[in-house]
């Protein structure tokens, strides 16, 4: 369904509005003290991170179009300057909070926990000696001073790579003033360097704070007058188009687009630069004042996450965690005896990913699999099903179809086909000008009867075990004849471009997607209407399309009612009165990254339920080769229904919920949320892996009833954020 529809400019809220307050909810984990504290910690380096990649993608198509001469009035009622201005305030601002957060709680309770940061006047002698040693053997040899001057023009430096700044003066006589030095901070080494304690304290010190002491070894025959630790954020947009273009036009322009590839877009440095260093750098980078970014501390809080990793405190993060594993019937030979019995649904990372590589690693040793077909969009080359493939590729035909273009992770994708290509897997690349992110894995097998069965894993989450255990994701084992056919038919479609007239039961983006969602939401609408059963839930990580919204809102206000769980964007209003009266939206943000997508319709009282790889957003419906696939069984229903979204929508510890305006408050501080008692969905899942708890332990939600926030609590929020800001 690619035809846009045009919605009232005030029943929408921006993208980029909805994604910094995504952020603002990963920070909100960072502040909160009932978190373990190197968790916190975590969390705010996942805040930092998240911005990086916000600024380098989002903020930097909006540069563009402006620069471009877009005017145009957006579906949230702004032009590009528009929302720049305004992201521009929610963003220093925005950072402001994560710097109040390291400083004023994050800091003082690691010391008073036993890790301290420490600067170098701040270490005992010992320490210091040891910090030296480590400069001379590891970081001394790695380092490059530059003198800016006629002879020596300004270096490139790399995206996101954190320098330093000196300004000099020649000692000797007849200088002509100071000079700008830079030295680059090596990436290979950790950015947070331990030294010894005699206290039983884990210490470190920055690596750039190390290198600022001993700069003055590398810039002999200067006096340094000033340091300071900055970064350059540049233009890493090669997708903003995806979502934005829609013309020819547009894509002819994206190759102006392109022009402004690896240009700066933020400058942060440390807010105690000399503002001679930040003149020169601006003027350097060509920005903006508005551009410059000064930190109260660190330079680049991503880095953070070296003091988790490296802080062997098991008594400052969460507790360790022990999946569930996948038991077969003990009347069944192998998986593939079970499957002919019954399908497997798995809900990750409670349920172990083990089971899924068994899949593959099964297929591959198992002499009686005649093929194995398999989509990838991101995996690493030390993975078991990497392995696996390669192996299986010795005996057995072995298809495998690449994403080269999932975002970042694009060298380790060609590196990794390269290696399969070479071990005799066929590997495509799916169809030009498509994403392909649906997660399936089929095979074909010669079972003990004589049959060829076919056999699928359709998945929700990238094929990768090692994110597979902190993201929560749905898996579906099954030989179900329909699905697995259907599963054939996409593979045809994305190594031969040969399109099907039906893939059903399985919901195909590009082609049958976007229609089928939204025939769904309209049947229960037209159920609403005729006084029968009818409900949405639907889980996902950002609902953007508006054609999507606008049944939704339809529904709505035909007396659906719809409960959406969305994690981050959601440019749809709830609670708004005659149109989202019905409709509640929440977002989870805990110790897991939410990334399931489940969709469920009451259709009447015939329930069904669906998963898979696709959000509700334009690149999701119109820009990828999505699957998303029916859930039958009806145990495995009832658990989604009963079990894994019940459990969401009781959620009263990790849920926030989506107010009119487009702000967020916690579900606890709702009226509904007052009256229940303190429940998160994360824990109750762990528990359930571990055989403490079941559906029965889930608090009853008072049906349809819609969560009231305090106007007044919002808004004296938001004016708090500006006033900050404005100071």
């Amino acid at each position: 369904m690619n035809a846009r529809s045009t919605q009232p400019q005030n029943l929408l809220i921006g993208r980029d509005e909805s994604w910094m307050q995504f952020n603002r909810r990963v920070l909100e984990e960072a502040q909160d003290a009932s978190n373990p504290l190197l968790e916190r910690v975590k969390f705010l380096a996942i805040t930092a991170s998240n911005l990086d990649e916000f600024v380098e993608i989002r903020v930097a198509g909006l540069l563009q179009r402006i620069e471009d001469g877009y005017t145009d009035v957006g579906p949230e009622g702004r032009t590009p300057q528009q929302t720049l201005d305004a992201l521009t305030e929610d963003m220093h601002s925005f950072m402001i909070e994560q710097y109040g957060c390291w400083n004023q709680q994050l800091l003082p309770a690691l010391s008073a926990a036993g890790v301290r940061v420490l600067s170098w006047n701040e270490m005992a002698p010992e320490a210091q000696a040891a910090a030296t040693s480590f400069y001379q053997r590891e970081v001394d040899p790695l380092l490059t001073p530059i003198t800016i001057d006629p002879a020596h023009p300004f270096p490139r430096v790399l995206n996101k790579a954190l320098c330093i700044a000196l300004l000099l003066r020649r000692k000797r006589k007849g200088n002509l003033g100071p000079v700008l030095g830079v030295v680059t901070v090596p990436r290979a080494l950790p950015r947070l360097v331990p030294v010894p304690s005699s206290e039983g304290t884990h210490d470190f010190i920055f690596l750039h704070d190390l290198i600022e002491k001993h700069a003055a070894g590398m810039y002999r025959g200067y006096e340094i007058l000033s340091k300071a630790a900055f970064r350059v954020t540049r233009n890493s947009n090669l997708y903003f188009q995806e979502e934005e273009a829609r013309s020819l036009l547009e894509t002819v322009r994206s190759e102006l687009h392109n022009r402004r590839k690896g240009d700066a877009v933020r400058l942060e440095i440390e807010q105690r630069a000399d503002s001679e260093i930040i003149d020169r750098l601006r003027i350097n980078f060509e920005l903006d004042e508005s551009q410059v970014y000064r930190t109260d501390g660190p330079v680049n809080l991503s880095r953070l996450m070296n003091l988790y990793s490296d802080s062997h405190r098991p008594d400052l993060k969460f507790a360790p965690f022990v999946p569930h594993e996948l038991r077969l019937n003990r009347k069944s030979t192998d998986l593939f005896d079970e499957l002919r019995h019954r399908d497997i649904l798995l809900h990750h990372p409670y349920d172990s990913y083990d089971a899924v590589v068994g899949y593959i690693e099964a297929a591959a040793a198992d002499p009686n699999v005649m093929s194995i077909k398999q989509t990838l969009y991101r995996t690493s080359s030390d993975s078991p099903m990497f392995s696996a493939l390669v192996d299986a590729a010795q005996s057995k035909e072995v298809t495998v179809v690449v994403e080269l273009m999932a975002r970042f992770d694009e060298a380790s994708n060609i590196r990794w086909a390269r290696d399969l290509e070479d071990a005799g897997v066929q590997v495509f690349h799916g169809i030009v000008g498509l994403k392909t992110h649906c997660k399936l894995a089929l095979l074909v097998r010669r079972d003990p009867d004589g049959e060829i069965r076919r056999y699928a894993h359709l998945g929700t989450g990238n094929y990768n075990p090692n994110t597979a255990r902190f993201y929560t994701d749905i898996s579906l084992l099954t030989s179900d004849p329909a699905i697995t056919a259907g599963a054939h038919s996409v593979f045809n479609y994305l190594t031969a471009h040969s399109e099907s007239d039906d893939y059903a039961p399985l919901l195909v983006a590009p082609l049958t997607l976007a229609e089928s969602f939204i025939r769904l939401i309209a049947r229960e609408t037209e159920h609403a209407k005729a006084g029968k059963p009818a409900r949405i839930i639907a889980k996902m990580n950002s609902l953007l399309e508006q054609s999507v919204i606008e049944a939704l809102y339809a529904a709505s206000q035909a007396g659906v009612e719809v409960d959406l769980i969305v994690r981050g964007i959601c440019a749809l209003r709830p609670g708004l009165k005659g149109v989202s009266e019905n409709i509640r939206v929440r977002s989870v943000i805990g110790r897991f990254l939410e990334h399931s997508r489940i969709y469920f319709f009451s259709n009447g009282g015939a329930e069904e339920f669906y998963c898979g790889s696709a959000d509700w957003m334009p690149r999701n419906l119109f820009e990828r080769c999505e699957v998303v696939f029916p859930v039958k069984d009806p145990a495995l229903c009832a658990r989604l229904r009963n079990e894994i979204l019940a459990a969401y929508l009781a959620d009263t510890v990790k849920t926030r919920m989506l107010t009119g305006d487009g702000s967020y408050i916690r579900a606890r501080d709702t009226e509904v949320g007052k009256s229940m008692p303190a429940f998160s969905s994360q824990d109750f899942f762990m528990q359930v892996a571990e055989g403490k708890a079941s559906a029965n332990d889930i608090p009853k939600l008072p049906e349809h009833e819609h969560p009231k926030p305090k106007a007044s609590t919002v808004a004296k929020k938001t004016a708090s954020r500006r006033k900050v800001a404005a100071d």
